[in-house]
């Protein structure tokens, strides 16, 4: 099915279940077909007289009735049928106001009028509405001045009605019904009717489409046609119609649904905006969704297994029903044309058991021996983002533009299945490659990311697991390369006060020592016997003796001609195991010393 056909299928299901035109907190209603939604900024409360009661300042997403038109004006002359701006309910833009009264008192005066809409039209007809603005300091009007504040967005109070009518208008379901048939029966009964593209029926064609699906993009829509006499049906269609017909009422379903989707489970990142739902209403984790353990530790990979198959169980729904999971994502070359970038269809089981092959294979021990997986987010700021300023709270930044970009591509990979980038991990091991460069929090942040991009690049391309446990005998050279490295390092760190921060050489040598591995050792290695190993106490060095010779002995048995070849990526997967469990044992041994 279609991105339109499914969100039909969502606006259905939600009207089924009388969702449509409910407000709950801290989210975006469903629009009713002929209807959007807009801010509104003043509240108007008058009886059934048309008598005007109080007005006072409101900041509110509302749901008003709108023609196709209004729906999309800009500068045009379209009002709204019943809430609309100062410029128009007030008698300040003669031609505005007079189209405005005229569409109230066409639905007004129709078979499918209702109390309140009759109610504030006779108050419109007083003519007073700036005055009782005025009166209640919400606007500063004089005949000889302009009003500064002309566009905003009026709502209306009805009171003097029964207890069930009373109220507002913008939450009222029976006028939303009643303007509904009053547009579609009234309004739109001479257009013309056409073959559905969407929905297969025939309906009345939808002239013009919603704009604003996405809110960075206002103006922007999704389906448009405006060139009729260049290039753009020249070939295969005469006109728009023959390229796409849609009708009024399946584009208002389509759309509605589609900013409701966007407002309320849309998440923007960089200029795209990404959404995951279900058509009725079924929770589904979101695409960016990240998976770890802030609260409890989880030190072995059977128990962080479990825990996912916990964590995914809460989505279960998915599997019983066998409902589909809508995955899309959006973009806006231009500021008037809004771009769906990526569209796809899954079965909410798949959509699961893909989630959890990525959390299984792209995770990692943190330097407190937590496994744990890193966001999508935070693969594409280390991967492509630039650390801003060189003191310790320095925080790495990302361009917009290139943000969305990698994480689409990610995300592509995570619900396609398809083998990771290696652009990315390339980038990742390009700035491990280089630590001086980075504060010790982003140090830290970039070499977990890493090893675990690496693990799950060695899984996709080489249908190989990287363990997460420090193996001494592992027959790689640049595995035990990366061990050699951290063990230079730390014999360095050890002789260093305890407030002191300078670099090691073997982290200043670390982009040679890639390239060329057993040149920079030798470097390293005659500074440390020089300046460092003095400086160590005897127990110490004799361990860091016996640690090199090892690690050099498994080197051995590769060929010479080898050992100045550049390291893979693999020597960071070695240096951060071997790394952290140096520090694991000087933890220990200094807790040995605290109890003797």
């Amino acid at each position: 099915m279609s991105l339109l056909q499914r969100a039909i299928e969502t606006y259905d299901f939600m009207d089924q279940n009388q969702s449509v035109g409910k407000y709950e907190e801290n989210k975006e209603p469903l629009a009713p077909v002929a209807h959007k939604i807009v801010n509104s900024n003043i509240t108007i409360s008058i009886d059934i007289t048309g008598s005007f009661l109080t007005a006072n300042k409101c900041n509110e997403k509302i749901i008003i009735p709108v023609s196709q038109d209004s729906a999309n004006r800009s500068n045009n002359n379209s009002p709204h049928a019943l809430c609309d701006t100062i410029k128009y309910v007030a008698e300040i833009d003669d031609k505005k106001h007079e189209l405005y009264v005229k569409q109230l008192n066409d639905w007004g005066n129709s078979r499918f009028s209702h109390p309140k809409v009759e109610a504030v039209l006779r108050y419109i007809k007083k003519g007073s509405v700036l005055k009782d603005l005025d009166k209640c300091g919400l606007i500063r009007y004089k005949t000889d001045d302009s009003i500064g504040n002309c566009d905003d967005m009026i709502r209306w109070i009805i009171h003097g009605l029964s207890e069930i009518e009373n109220g507002a208008v913008w939450n009222d379901k029976s006028l939303f019904q009643k303007y509904t048939e009053y547009y579609v029966n009234e309004k739109l009964k001479n257009s013309a009717t056409i073959f559905c593209y969407v929905s297969g029926n025939h309906e009345i064609v939808a002239r013009l489409h919603l704009k604003g699906l996405v809110s960075r993009f206002p103006k922007a829509v999704l389906v448009s046609a405006n060139d009729s006499e260049n290039f753009t049906f020249r070939g295969r269609f005469k006109n728009k119609e023959e390229a796409l017909c849609i009708g009024y009422i399946s584009s208002q379903k389509a759309h509605n649904a589609l900013k409701w989707i966007v407002a309320n489970q849309g998440v923007p990142i960089g200029e795209k905006t990404f959404v995951c739902w279900t058509p009725r209403g079924i929770e589904i984790p979101a695409v960016n969704l990240s998976f770890g353990f802030k609260d409890e530790a989880t030190f072995e990979m059977s128990e962080y297994n479990r825990k996912l198959r916990k964590f995914l169980y809460s989505y279960q729904s998915l599997r019983e029903i066998n409902e589909s999971a809508v995955i899309a994502i959006f973009g806006a070359a231009t500021s008037g044309r809004l771009s769906l970038l990526y569209y796809k269809e899954i079965l909410g089981s798949h959509y699961l058991d893909r989630l959890s092959e990525w959390y299984v294979t792209c995770c990692w021990t943190t330097y407190t021996g937590n496994i744990a997986s890193p966001s999508l987010n935070k693969i594409t700021l280390l991967s492509y983002g630039t650390q801003r300023g060189n003191d310790d709270n320095a925080k790495m930044e990302i361009d917009s533009r290139i943000e969305g970009q990698v994480l689409q591509r990610l995300i592509v990979c995570r619900v396609d299945e398809t083998r990771f980038p290696l652009d990315i991990m390339t980038g990742l091991v390009n700035k491990s490659n280089n630590m001086q460069a980075y504060n010790e929090k982003n140090r830290r942040d970039i070499l977990f990311t890493t090893c675990a991009v690496i693990r799950k690049h060695w899984k996709d391309h080489h249908n190989k697991e990287v363990s997460m446990a420090l193996d001494e005998n592992f027959k790689d050279r640049s595995y035990q390369f990366g061990r050699l490295l951290a063990v230079l390092e730390k014999i360095e760190r050890d002789t260093y006060y305890a407030n002191e921060k300078r670099e090691p050489n073997a982290i200043r040598l670390q982009s040679m020592f890639v390239k060329r591995p057993a040149y920079a050792f030798t470097l390293i290695m005659e500074q440390l016997k020089n300046a460092y190993y003095p400086k160590l106490n005897q127990g110490y060095r004799v361990m860091y003796e016996k640690l090199i010779g090892q690690i050099m002995e498994e080197i051995s048995t590769y060929p010479a001609s080898e050992y100045g070849k550049p390291l893979s990526e693999l020597y960071l997967i070695g240096y951060y195991l071997q790394k952290n469990h140096l520090y694991e044992k000087h933890a220990k041994d200094e807790e040995v010393r605290e109890t003797e």
